[in-house]
């Protein structure tokens, strides 16, 4: 059963699944589409195009799906998708894409943007992220899955962010951040690796070792970053888990956080 309040409205092109529910003053626009069970906070709106998958939940005051912040943006037709389960809490912002990027932004599943966070145009989100409050990431910016940003952490555009990292609170990210790397201060320098998130996501310790052996390789061995990267090829050969590193390298465009 999909629950309306009467005071929501609800564009006549949005499709909604069952068991959603709209809450007061909530404003669905043109051309979204709500999967299965989300729930929309009173006051949130959503505006379109936006696609978002099942049992999303959009907390009060949340903006999800309006026009990106870019002065070259003229209107174009751009687009948000969302996948499942994602929490957005109160006054986050997700903006759509621009067509000078991808023309759309791209967010997985289980993710949890806490108040005021903001993801920007064409930033592509992977899934079990955690965003604290005032955290945000610029345009075009990636983040791959499992990786938290502390409190008003900050990332610049087109940075990468690789899976299992953690940037602390009030980092500034303005250069890449390698897989399982935790990274602090202004702007942003290596600290060693994440260790607790990865104890806590169930990595057995060779895993965790072989992840310090590269963070080694790669931050304290003197070796120049070719040379780095051929130890990290012979060392994911003997522990695979060190391939996040080896595949992470080619993608590096802004350089390494040093």
């Amino acid at each position: 059963m999909t629950l309306i309040h009467p005071t929501a409205l609800i564009d006549s092109t949005a499709r909604l699944a069952a068991g959603v529910s709209v809450g007061a003053y909530a404003i669905i626009g043109a051309e979204v589409e709500l999967g299965e069970g989300c729930v929309i906070g009173p006051h949130a709106v959503i505006l379109g195009p936006t696609r978002m998958g099942r049992e999303n939940r959009v907390w009060q005051f949340a903006s999800i799906g309006d026009a990106p912040q870019d002065l070259k943006y003229r209107g174009e037709r751009t687009s948000l998708e969302i996948g499942d389960r994602n929490q957005f809490r109160e006054c986050s912002t997700v903006s759509r894409g621009t067509i000078t990027g991808h023309s759309v932004t791209r967010i997985g599943s289980d993710n949890l943007f806490m108040a005021y966070t903001h993801v920007a145009h064409d930033c592509v989100v992977g899934s079990h992220c955690v965003m604290a409050n005032y955290a945000g990431l610029a345009g075009h910016v990636e983040l791959d899955d499992w990786v938290i940003l502390g409190g008003y952490a900050g990332v610049h555009q087109f940075c990468k962010v690789g899976q299992h990292s953690f940037l602390a609170n009030n980092a500034t990210a303005t250069r890449d951040v390698p897989p399982f790397v935790m990274v602090a201060g202004a702007p942003a320098e290596p600290k060693g690796i994440n260790l607790e998130g990865l104890k806590r996501r169930g990595f057995t310790p060779s895993q965790v070792s072989a992840v310090k052996s590269a963070y080694k390789t790669l931050y304290r061995s003197g070796l120049k970053l070719n040379e780095a990267a051929e130890e990290l090829r012979r060392l994911a050969a003997e522990e695979p888990v060190v391939q996040a590193f080896v595949d992470f390298l080619p993608r590096v465009t802004r350089s390494l956080v040093r």
